[in-house]
C-alpha cells in the first residue's frame, strides 16, 4: 500500500472513529491532510461536549485552521469516514477544502440527499474509500446500542 494513498490516510481516519466508538460516540473519523502530512486528527464529540455541532469534520477544520493560522484549507483534503451532513458540508465549502474523500455513504442525513451544490464548486470529490470497513464499524456500534 502507498503510504500516501487515499487507502492511507483513511485508515488513519477509522483509528479516530474508533476512538468515537470506544467513547459510545457515533464512530465517525476524520483527518485532514495537506502536503501528503495529517495535519489534524478528530472524532465524533457529540455526547461527550453535549454540542450536536461537534462532527468529527468540524472537529478537524477548527484544529487544522489553527495549525495553518487561518481559516481557509485550499491544497487540502479532508478524509472522513462518513459522507458528510449538510452542515459538515457548508462548513466544508466555506473552508475551499481542495479535496473531500469519504467511506461509507449516508443516505438519510449525508450532504448528496440535498440536490443542490453545497460543497465548494472547486471541491472534488471521492467516495467509497474503505467503505466496507467504516460501514462496518458504525454497524457495529447501532447493533451495540439496541442491544
Amino acid at each position: 500500500m502507498d503510504l500516501f494513498s487515499d487507502e492511507f490516510f483513511m485508515r488513519e481516519a477509522l483509528k479516530e472513529a474508533r476512538k468515537a466508538f470506544e467513547k459510545e460516540e457515533v464512530p465517525v473519523g476524520a483527518v485532514i491532510v495537506s502536503n501528503k502530512k495529517i495535519i489534524a486528527r478528530a472524532h465524533n464529540l457529540t455526547e461527550t461536549l453535549n454540542d450536536v455541532t461537534a462532527h468529527a469534520e468540524m472537529q478537524a477544520f477548527t484544529s487544522a485552521a489553527n495549525l495553518l493560522g487561518g481559516k481557509y484549507l485550499k491544497d487540502c483534503t479532508l478524509y472522513v469516514t462518513l459522507e458528510p451532513c449538510i452542515m459538515c458540508a457548508g462548513a466544508a465549502a466555506w473552508t475551499q477544502i481542495s479535496h473531500l474523500v469519504f467511506g461509507a455513504s449516508d443516505p438519510k442525513k449525508g450532504y448528496s440527499k440535498i440536490q443542490t451544490a453545497i460543497l465548494h464548486p472547486k471541491t472534488t470529490i471521492k467516495t467509497g474509500v474503505l467503505e466496507n470497513e467504516c460501514s462496518a464499524l458504525l454497524t457495529d456500534f447501532f447493533q451495540k446500542k439496541r442491544s
